[in-house]
């Protein structure tokens, strides 16, 4: 199984920045994509970027331009650069990792609360 450990959240006012972390360990094989996900005070659990094993990316639209995803495979951890940070950005920001351990399955992280005010 992986286990996913998050930090870099906390407060930061409207137009700052923050750097979240993600680091995976456990017993695998490889892990194909790793992620972050949001969730807001009545909102849906939505995609914030993905990133493969590879390096192809993904991003919601509200994001990008904004929010950059990178990866060390090395390290098996995952990077999510916030830049130029809006009070909608106000949400638990979660990991996720999809693996290969004798078949593919996914882990979630406890998530790390992102808030942005002034």
């Amino acid at each position: 199984q992986v286990q996913l450990v998050e930090s870099g959240g906390g407060l930061v006012q409207p137009g700052g920045s923050l750097r979240l972390s993600c680091a995976a360990s456990g017993s695998f094989s490889s892990i194909d994509s790793m992620g972050w996900y949001r969730q807001a005070p009545g909102k849906q659990r939505e995609l914030v970027a993905r990133i493969t094993s590879g390096g192809s990316t993904n991003y919601a639209d509200s994001v990008k331009g904004r929010f950059t995803i990178s990866r060390d495979n090395a390290k098996n951890t995952v990077y999510l650069q916030m830049n130029s940070l809006k009070p909608e950005d106000t949400a638990v920001y979660y990991c996720h990792a999809l693996y290969y351990s004798g078949r593919y399955r996914d882990s979630w992280g406890q998530g790390t609360q992102v808030t942005v005010s002034s």
